[in-house]
């Protein structure tokens, strides 16, 4: 009975010992009798107890690897303190499990050397500027030694780039410095601007003002010009409207003579307006000039009177 029962125990123990459940995205490597036999993939596989042994186990998966800080010499002989991460798959697990005794090992190691031979190709402002063409540098060196290994390195990351204290100090001085002279050279374009603005604003000021000017002075002398002959032809049709009137009284005076009666009435009126004239010289001034004949007002009026029947003479021709 009790050797049934270790029989029984023994099979149960055999059968689990020869079947292995991979996880997925996992490899296992068997070695039979030492030697390389197998690579059991995911999922439920079967070996040989005692005979078949797994010897490495592999992820799959994209593993992320901390490199190490180190200290690194630029170019210009400046140290700079150094960390960065690798990415990194396995995509030959044999070659992984025997091509390197530590492949992880082996990927920092190289990483390392190959940043400080990059590093040390640059100098100090490089090294800041230029970290993309550092990484792939890194990752080209990597991915190029680690083919025997199983191993595809698919990215290398810079994290830090640590200068000395003094550096550091020196940089700072000099950014703000750059920072300054930038603000300087802001301002100064700013008060330039501001001047060329101003003096634009003033000189096309002046030209509108300048051509106001002339458009009043233009339209001044315009004024002026219409108004004068405005004046002008009020002054020459007053005119005209006087000799007109004067031309009609002369007509209608001329016109009156020649009816019955009319030389009478004309004798009449420049003896009155001879009387009346005489009387204010009197009133006006002290000397009165009087004429040879002052008695003989007909002879007066009859020498009107013919001075008025040769217009109408001439009036009638």
């Amino acid at each position: 009975m009790i050797l049934t029962f270790i029989f029984l125990a023994a099979i149960v123990v055999f059968i689990c010992m020869a079947f292995k459940v991979v996880p997925q995205q996992e490899v296992y490597i068997v070695e039979r009798l030492g030697r390389y036999h197998a690579t059991l993939e995911a999922g439920l596989n079967f070996i040989i107890p005692i005979i078949d042994r797994v010897a490495y186990k592999h992820t799959l998966k994209e593993i992320p690897l901390d490199v190490p800080s180190q200290v690194c010499i630029t170019r210009d002989n400046t140290q700079l303190t150094v960390d960065g991460i690798i990415y990194f798959q396995v995509t030959d697990p044999k070659l992984a499990s025997y091509g390197s005794s530590n492949f992880v090992v082996a990927i920092t190691q190289l990483a390392q050397t190959t940043l400080r031979s990059v590093i040390g190709r640059m100098e100090l402002d490089k090294t800041f500027e230029e970290r993309d063409d550092i990484n792939r540098t890194v990752v080209a060196s990597l991915d190029e030694a680690a083919v025997s290994w199983g191993v595809k390195v698919l990215r290398y990351e810079i994290k830090d780039l640590v200068p000395p204290q003094e550096i550091l100090r020196s940089m700072q001085a000099q950014i703000t410095a750059e920072r300054e002279k930038r603000a300087r050279i802001a301002q100064s374009e700013g008060i330039k601007q501001e001047q060329i603005n101003l003096a634009a604003g003033q000189r096309e000021a002046e030209i509108q003002k300048s051509q106001g000017e002339a458009q009043a002075s233009i339209n001044e002398s315009q004024g002026a010009k219409v108004a004068q002959i405005n004046r002008a032809e009020g002054e020459a049709e007053a005119l005209r409207l006087v000799a007109q009137a004067t031309a009609e009284a002369i007509r209608q005076v001329a016109a009156a003579v020649k009816e019955p009666g009319g030389t009478e009435a004309v004798n009449l009126k420049v003896a009155e307006q001879y009387v009346d004239a005489f009387a204010k010289l009197a009133k006006t001034n002290n000397t009165l000039i009087m004429p040879a004949n002052v008695a003989d007002i007909g002879s007066l009026v009859s020498a009107g009177m013919s001075i008025i029947k040769g217009q109408n003479t001439t009036i009638v021709k």
